[in-house]
C-alpha cells in the first residue's frame, strides 16, 4: 500500500503571510521617501539664535505700542488678495501729523515663506494704498507701522478682508 500523495505546495507569492512581512518594511520606505520630499521642498524658517537680544528688542516694540496709544491712532485695513491691493484708512486723535508712507507687515502664523512687507504710499490724507501678493489660506498677523509707532491685529484667510486696528489695551496693573 502506498502513501497518499502530498498536497501540492502553492508558490511563495500566493502566501498572504509573506506579503504581510514584505508590506511592513515597504511601508516604512515609502513613508520615509515622502517625508524626505517634504523636508527638501519646504522651508521652516530659522529659530532665533540670540534670545537675550531678541528680548531687548521686545521692549523697544512695546514703546511703539505705547506711542500709538498716546497718539490715539486707529486704522481700518481692507485687503483684496485677489486684486492684490491693500488699502488703509489711518486717523489720529491727537494733533499727530500722519506720515507720507507707512509699512504693512503680513506674517503667516505657521509658514515664514509667505510673509510680506508692503510699503503703503499716502494718496489722500489718511489713506494709504499698496500692492500685495495673494495671501495663502490660514491665520495671518498684521502690523501697520511708521518709525515710532505700530498697530497690530490678525485675520484669517480666506474670509474677512476688513480689519480694525487699534492700540492694544494697557497691561493690567500688578
Amino acid at each position: 500500500m502506498s502513501a497518499p500523495p502530498a498536497p501540492a505546495q502553492p508558490p511563495w507569492y500566493r502566501e498572504p503571510f509573506v506579503w504581510m512581512l514584505i508590506a511592513i518594511p515597504l511601508t516604512a520606505v515609502v513613508v520615509g521617501m515622502i517625508m524626505l520630499y517634504f523636508a527638501v521642498t519646504t522651508y521652516d524658517g530659522l529659530v532665533v539664535d540670540d534670545y537675550y537680544q531678541h528680548g531687548k528688542e521686545i521692549n523697544l516694540t512695546l514703546h511703539r505700542d505705547q506711542a500709538a496709544r498716546r497718539h490715539g491712532l486707529a486704522a481700518e485695513l481692507e485687503l483684496d488678495s485677489d486684486a492684490g491691493i491693500a488699502d488703509v484708512a489711518l486717523r489720529a486723535a491727537s494733533g499727530l501729523r500722519l506720515p507720507e508712507a507707512v509699512t504693512l507687515r503680513l506674517w503667516h502664523a505657521t509658514r515664514a515663506g509667505f510673509d510680506q512687507v508692503v510699503p503703503l504710499a499716502q494718496g489722500r490724507v489718511g489713506r494709504y494704498r499698496g500692492a500685495i501678493a495673494p495671501l495663502a489660506p490660514g491665520h495671518w498677523h498684521v502690523q501697520i507701522e511708521a518709525d515710532d509707532w505700530r498697530l497690530t491685529g490678525s485675520i484669517r484667510q480666506p474670509g474677512a478682508a476688513r480689519l480694525a486696528l487699534r492700540p492694544d489695551q494697557p497691561p493690567p496693573a500688578p
